[in-house]
């Protein structure tokens, strides 16, 4: 199945027809890909027993490579603070 790459604001702009679509949404934030957004449209049995079996190859795969989850996303949230702009205080 292909996937459409497309931008963070176009996919906010466009979130009713990727929600219609057919087809996976890669999100992207200035070329990289943060995100995927997969349509469910009523998530029958079927779809639902896919997801669990790519989920159990992804889970395979991140433990092969020896891949910490929990250390991917404590980098990635160090990241985002790091480039993130200060808030101004009482929000």
């Amino acid at each position: 199945m292909e996937t459409t790459k497309v931008g963070i604001r176009e996919f906010r702009a466009g979130l009713a027809e990727f929600i219609a679509a057919e087809t996976p949404v890669a999100i992207t934030r200035h070329g990289q890909t943060v995100g995927f957004f997969i349509p469910a449209h009523g998530q029958a049995e079927a779809d639902l027993a896919a997801l669990r079996k790519v989920s159990a190859g992804l889970d395979q795969l991140l433990a092969e490579r020896k891949v910490d989850v929990e250390e991917v996303a404590a980098e990635f949230k160090s990241a985002r603070r790091r480039k993130a702009p200060a808030r101004p205080k009482g929000r």
